[in-house]
Order: structure tokens, then C-alpha cells, then sequence
């Protein structure tokens, strides 16, 4: 855990204090949610199986959150890219964190798993 946690401490503002919030909105949407360093990012498991992740565009120091089942998601705000697999939510840190929205997608990506469409 301490890998874990250092990985959050080490960020810089507003980064920092963005990842923090965004980790306890995640944690705190379903109690079989976990938050674990994989691959030197944190990834939020659901049943043991990863879900989403938090991480840093390279280009423009913006945070996001990678919904790993992304291809199953039609919202707008979501980038695929050249991912096949995955999207993106881009955060601004010139803006407060959209929570509703981020709310609204961790339920979606938790119910792909609960309904079976995924397999945990």
C-alpha cells in the first residue's frame, strides 16, 4: 500500500489534490471497490477485476480517468484515440471536477461487471 499511497503524495498541485478527490469519489461508489498500483498507476478494481484508472496526459499535463470497458460507453465526453479497448475522461484543472458526470460514469462501468457483460 505504501507504493500506493506514495504514488499520490508524489504528484504535484493541483494534480495532487485532484487524484486524492478523485480516488475517494471512486472508492466511495460501491464497497467492493478497490484502489491498487498496477503497471505504476493507480487502478480501481471492482471484484478484483480493474474497471478504471487515473493517470497524466503526456501532452498537455491534463489528469484522466481510463475507463477500461470504455468501448461500451457512447458518451461524448469519452476519447478513444487509438485505444481499442479503453477511453478517456480529460479533467481540467482549471475547473472544478465535473461529479455528476464522474459519478455517473463509475456507476455505468461498475453495472457493465454487475450485469454480467464483463466477467468478474
Amino acid at each position: 500500500m505504501k507504493q500506493l499511497d506514495d504514488f499520490y503524495l508524489k504528484q504535484e498541485e493541483p494534480i495532487k489534490g485532484i487524484f486524492l478527490a478523485l480516488k475517494e469519489i471512486i472508492l466511495n461508489q460501491d464497497k467492493d471497490i478497490t484502489n491498487v498500483l498496477k503497471y505504476g498507476m493507480p487502478f480501481f478494481c471492482y471484484k478484483g477485476k480493474m474497471f478504471c484508472y487515473l493517470w497524466i496526459n503526456k501532452k498537455n499535463k491534463q489528469p484522466y480517468i481510463g475507463i477500461v470497458e470504455g468501448k461500451h460507453f457512447d458518451e461524448p465526453f469519452l476519447i478513444q484515440e487509438k485505444r481499442s479497448r479503453m477511453k478517456i475522461m480529460m479533467l481540467n484543472t482549471e475547473e472544478d471536477l465535473p461529479l455528476e458526470q464522474i459519478e455517473k460514469t463509475i456507476q455505468k462501468a461498475i453495472n457493465l461487471y454487475k450485469s454480467g457483460i464483463v466477467k468478474v
